[in-house]
């Protein structure tokens, strides 16, 4: 059989012929790609299809992104089922997101992208010492990332509007008019309220406890009586200020600096420009861009005639939606801030002068210079410390790898001292006193640092005093200490914490006194009602509490008001208790109940507010509804109540 082809070649070219070429007739190339791509579809939104190849893709770049950023972690988790519908549904989200921008029309004008390109840090960070862009870096970036430089502002720019929309959904929210109308009823409501106040303080007098007693109290409380525990440390702190010591900058590095650097450190040239854009997309049909240019022309003739009417112009004809309404103001920019086309014909003019029409990938503009800002050339003198202060911070910066290597070294190799390190980097030993497993207030830095405290109180460092590890406590900071004394947990002596005792003993019991005295005046109140002598009532509301503490504003706002007058009794208790850390002051922690609030270093024995009566009836509309919420809110339901 091969014989025969081979003998026959031409004939069986013909055959082939004959075979092929009316199927690519018949059906086209693009028919076969389809039939070639058929089942490849995995989504379609709006009728736009999502096929296989766009999913690996975007799964591929979602993976070198992750692995860019995250080294360690196992490569086995890209490829799970899992992480890759999670790109498929980034992939919809996205789709979803890109209609929406399309269906209600939003769009980017020039100036919000040049304001996003400007405040983008890493752009920012390709800027030459004159203050223009470095435009091969910035071809570089972007490639790194398979775009071209119109590419990746037309992503930008496509990024900035789809923020729009997500900015409306998240940025509000629609309550039901049954949830408002109970919130703002609950919110509003006030009550007319009387009550009598029993102090516990009134009863403290009548407490004498014995030394049994207080002795009682301490055994059953011993952890309102600990001392917590402490150390004494000393430690280093090794960051860029610590490095920036070490370095000396001569005079001539200084003036070779500022002499390279004299026109960025003086500030860069910024232009303010107006312009008029007639839109016409790079990839728009011909005859339509031509259209567009012949539009620009006319305009461009219009504000030639009369100069001081480009404002005007700009508003009435202008399709930058950003800048028409300020009459194309776009603001001062410098070099590196607009497209290429533009940024070369705004600089190019003299203040006042009026451009020709200037082709861009947007469309055409006609640009017309409006100020110019040029920086004044700043003295070497003037300079110096800033130069000296940039020069020792890039310095700090190139050598803080170094010192914290040998930092981290050192400190593990020679744990039993700190002074090796810091006479090799002429680094500061620090002391600190009574430091403690967590931050004591008030304290700042590395001695506010948890990773430090836990690495200060690790087993290593109390047990056998050796130095601790380097800890990470910030960006360029590295800290080591070690323990000189520890003093560990334990319950103070009765002597020397008596004064505590007997001021907790003394509340306790005064609170308990004063609550029996308000339930019997509260028994005597229900028997005749009619009889108490009531103080002059007080309205309190969430909004206005009229100084009522807010445990008993909730006590009064609580109250049932279905059967009127209503009394009642409220015992507002708070206790806050300090474990001693010395022998402690004559004054203790307060317990307030019902009114008094404890304040530090004034001590408040336990109050207690007794009996309410309260006769509740829906007053005639004496507060109005608010302009916040809108009209569907009701009326706020107001009470009128007594209590004692």
């Amino acid at each position: 059989m091969f014989d025969f082809v081979r003998k026959h070649t031409k004939i069986m070219m013909f055959v082939m012929f004959l075979l092929i070429i009316p199927s690519f007739v018949l059906f086209g190339i693009d028919g076969y790609n389809k039939m070639s791509n058929k089942g490849e579809v995995v989504a379609r939104v709006g009728g736009v299809e999502i096929s296989q190849a766009e999913w690996d893709a975007a799964h591929k770049a979602e993976s070198d992104r992750l692995r860019a950023s995250m080294p360690n972690l196992d490569a086995k988790l890209f490829d799970s089922p899992e992480a890759r519908y999670a790109t498929l549904e980034r992939l919809v989200r996205d789709r979803v997101l890109t209609q929406a921008v399309e269906s209600i029309r939003l769009t980017t004008s020039d100036a919000r992208l040049a304001r996003e390109l400007q405040e983008n840090p890493t752009i920012a960070a390709l800027r030459r010492p004159d203050g223009s862009l470095d435009m091969d870096r910035y071809r570089q970036l972007v490639a790194s990332q398979g775009l071209t430089p119109e590419g990746f502002e037309a992503r930008v720019r496509q990024d900035l509007s789809v923020r729009q929309v997500e900015a409306a959904i998240t940025a509000t929210g629609l309550a039901p008019a049954a949830i408002a109308d109970v919130s703002l009823n609950a919110f509003f409501e006030r009550r007319e309220v009387q009550f009598i106040n029993m102090a516990s303080a009134d009863f403290a007098s009548k407490v004498n406890p014995t030394e049994a007693e207080l002795e009682a109290y301490y055994k059953a409380n011993p952890t309102q009586f600990q001392a917590p525990e402490q150390a004494s440390i000393e430690y280093l702190l090794l960051d860029l200020e610590a490095v920036k010591k070490g370095i000396t900058i001569s005079d001539a590095d200084l003036k070779a600096y500022y002499d390279q650097n004299v026109a960025r450190l003086s500030g860069t040239e910024e232009r303010r420009a107006s312009h008029i854009l007639i839109n016409a997309a790079k990839d728009a049909p011909g005859a339509d861009r031509q259209k567009a240019q012949a539009r620009a022309q006319e305009l461009l003739q219009m504000v030639r005639k009369s100069p001081d009417s480009f404002g005007e112009v700009a508003k009435k004809n202008s399709q930058d939606s950003g800048s028409a309404p300020n009459g194309g103001d776009l603001d001062f920019f410098a070099k590196g801030a607009m497209v290429k086309p533009f940024e070369e014909a705004a600089y190019a003019l003299k203040k006042g002068d009026i451009s020709d029409v200037v082709e861009s990938d947007f469309g055409f503009h006609i640009i017309k210079l409006t100020d110019i800002k040029v920086p004044v050339q700043r003295s070497f003198a003037e300079l110096r410390v800033g130069i000296e202060a940039d020069l020792k911070t890039q310095q700090a910066q190139r050598q803080f790898a170094e010192s914290a290597e040998i930092f981290t070294n050192g400190v593990y190799e020679q744990s039993d001292s700190l002074k090796p390190v810091a006479d090799k980097l002429k680094l500061e030993i620090r002391v600190a006193e009574k430091l403690g497993r967590q931050a004591l207030p008030g304290a700042k830095g590395v001695l506010a640092n948890p990773k430090f405290l836990n690495a200060v109180f690790g087993n290593d460092a109390i047990e056998k005093k050796r130095n601790t590890e380097a800890v990470e406590i910030g960006p360029n900071q590295l800290a080591a200490g070690r323990i000189v004394k520890h003093t560990p947990a334990r319950t103070l002596p009765l002597a020397e914490v008596t004064p505590a005792v007997r001021e907790r003993v003394v509340a306790a019991r005064a609170y308990e006194l004063a609550k029996k005295e308000g339930a019997d005046k509260l028994a005597a109140l229900k028997a005749a009602p009619d009889s108490a002598a009531m103080p002059a009532p007080v309205e309190v509301s969430r909004v206005q509490a009229q100084n009522v503490p807010p445990a008993m504003l909730k006590a009064i706002l609580r109250a049932e008001t279905k059967a009127l007058p209503h009394l009642w009794s409220a015992s507002i208790k708070s206790q806050r208790v300090q474990r001693p850390r010395r022998p402690p002051p004559s004054r203790t922690a307060a317990n307030t109940h019902s009114g008094g609030l404890a304040r530090r270093g004034r001590p408040t024995l336990p109050s207690l507010r007794s009996g309410s009566k309260l006769r509740c009836v829906p007053l005639n509309p004496l507060v109005r509804c608010p302009n916040w919420p809108p009209p569907q809110c009701s009326k706020p339901r107001i009470l009128r109540e007594q209590a004692i």
